[in-house]
């Protein structure tokens, strides 16, 4: 660990209990949990102040538990023993993966105690009735049954709530926000982790913040496309040579690397939790900025000819990571999906609180009219805002746009056409006769109620009178699954498996837990829970050093 700063006298700022890099979700529980002890806590965080609560602020707010009161109420027979083996079946977890294991299972085990009833009872939260299932696996893998449950108020609530419950510690200055600030590594006193070095973002100015303890919660490497490619699949060939960004270029990884210079272990970072239906974010704020769909189920899913992109068809709700890996592999870097407005409005989203206004601003009756009559403001809007999002009366007249939209005419319109009257004319041969597994797939999520709400009846794509659109796709990185190894007190581990005294790390700088509890892949909704799982557990390791420390003065 030499190679840490030193902390010098004559450079010190701030002398805290607690340093927390990072203002996100992971971030703000951790220091929401050390206030209520009476810590004196720093918090230093790269974006703006109203850009408080990271990309938790802009999430739609789902999340996976078990045994909750909305399970009990449809009869979900869900258990801890059935999650952890759905989860062990996408994870993929390898005979070395020590600490990812203990975390699922600590995940599995402590999410109804430590983050369902956390946000019920300690910060007054709510979640809708509606429990979906997702990530159902392509081969009897993955959810075996349904455990997405959504916010009320999506991840902005969360954000504005706990803002709430920290400001009157910031009032009384218990706590210290450094707004765009960045802990350019952590500093060492007597050889142990004694804070961080810190740069003003916006005049360069360096200095030290000395604290007993040391939390890094700067999120996952996913905001860099380059760290992205760098550390692609291997197994899945070249990486795509376009990619757009859904994270946020202030997550770097660079504050990863220097905790793995000091010793730090740093693992799994090529297991990643990327969307295949990214499109560029009509009012982008930086370089490739993309939004994330969740793609329809009754949309054909198409390479860059207008052929369906096979043999299994691509349909989402059931293995993301495939979906990724198939489009990744395709020629060129982006894909089609082929629809019309009927299923646009009853099945498409953007992911996000601020594409979902009902569920964001709570309005009961907005949602209430988006289920009967479709989200027609939204396909609007895409319609309006977004080059990606083609609507057209016709065929001839859909082909000739999307090729617009691309250096050279790639979509034929007779290969177009017999790509979607192939699959019409499937579903126009009556319910007995169709034989296309995209069909199949669309009636078992059809036979869950809460499913049912957003995915259309098998019908063919054109229809008389109905407008067609396609949808031009490119993969968006998200979230990191790998990150920092930690125990389940949410410490720092080196190379050896020895704690990194004094320096701790949670959310998706841990990998969500451990460097990686997630495995290969999520059941989806394991992310904002996790943060708040690893956050808490380090709040109360630091909690109980503290009152260690007190007790032997």
């Amino acid at each position: 660990m030499t190679q840490a700063i030193q902390a010098k006298n004559n450079n010190i700022l701030l002398t805290c209990d607690t340093l927390i890099a990072g203002g996100g979700i992971a971030g703000l529980v951790t220091a929401y949990e050390l206030l209520k002890q009476g810590q004196r806590v720093c918090i230093v965080d790269r974006d703006t102040p109203e850009r408080l609560g990271g990309l938790a602020r802009w999430a739609f707010g789902g999340m996976a538990l078990s045994n909750t009161k909305q399970q009990k109420k449809l009869k979900i027979p869900d258990s801890s023993a059935r999650f952890l083996k759905d989860w062990y079946s996408f994870a993929h977890f390898n005979e070395d993966d020590i600490w990812p294991k203990q975390w699922a299972n600590e995940y599995v085990n402590k999410n109804n105690e430590r983050v369902y009833r956390y946000l019920l009872d300690e910060l007054g939260l709510s979640f809708l009735p509606a429990v979906n299932w997702v990530e159902r696996g392509l081969f009897g893998e993955g959810n075996s049954l349904p455990r997405y449950h959504i916010l009320w108020g999506t991840g902005w609530h969360l954000i504005e709530t706990l803002i709430a419950k920290i400001t009157p510690f910031k009032q009384r200055q218990q706590l210290v926000i450094y707004h765009q600030h960045k802990m350019l590594n952590v500093c060492l006193k007597n050889n142990e982790v004694a804070g961080g070095e810190i740069i003003n973002e916006q005049n360069s100015e360096i200095f030290i913040i000395q604290a007993k303890q040391t939390v890094i919660a700067c999120g996952g490497i996913n905001g860099s496309t380059e760290r992205v490619k760098q550390n692609w699949p291997k197994t899945w060939g070249k990486p795509p040579s376009q990619l757009l960004n859904g994270a946020n270029p202030i997550s770097d990884g660079l504050l990863h690397d220097e905790i793995n210079k000091l010793g730090g272990k740093l693992t799994h970072l090529e297991n990643m939790w990327n969307y295949a239906a990214g499109i560029h974010h009509p009012q982008g704020e930086f370089a490739d900025h993309g939004l994330s769909l969740i793609p329809c189920k009754s949309a054909l899913w198409l390479d860059h000819k207008g052929e369906r992109i096979g043999p299994m068809p691509l349909v989402t709700g059931f293995d993301t990571r495939y979906l990724c890996q198939q489009v990744s592999q395709q020629e060129k870097p982006w894909t089609w999906q082929i629809l019309n407005w009927k299923i646009a409005a009853k099945e498409l989203a953007v992911s996000g609180s601020l594409h979902n206004p009902s569920i964001r601003n709570k309005s009961l009756l907005g949602l209430l009219k988006e289920l009967v009559l479709g989200n027609q403001k939204l396909i609007q809007q895409l319609a309006q805002e977004s080059d990606d999002f083609i609507v057209a009366d016709n065929l001839e007249q859909l082909t000739a746009k999307m090729n617009a939209t691309t250096a050279q005419a790639y979509v034929k319109l007779n290969t177009l056409a017999a790509t979607i009257n192939h699959y019409d004319q499937r579903l126009l041969s009556g319910e007995a006769l169709q034989n296309d597994d995209q069909v199949r797939r669309i009636q078992h999520a059809r036979q869950w109620s809460a499913d049912k709400l957003r995915t259309c009846k098998p019908a063919p794509i054109i229809q008389k009178g109905v407008k067609l659109i396609a949808i031009k796709c490119q993969l968006i990185s998200r979230k990191s699954l790998g990150g920092l190894q930690t125990n389940l007190a949410s410490q720092v581990l080196n190379e050896q498996g020895e704690i990194i005294k004094n320096l701790y790390c949670v959310g998706e700088a841990a990998g969500f837990g451990g460097g990686g509890a997630n495995g290969l892949r999520s059941l989806e909704g394991t992310f904002l829970s996790a943060c708040i799982l690893t956050a808490r557990n380090a709040a109360d390791a630091i909690t109980q050093q503290q009152n260690h420390d007190n007790n032997n003065r």
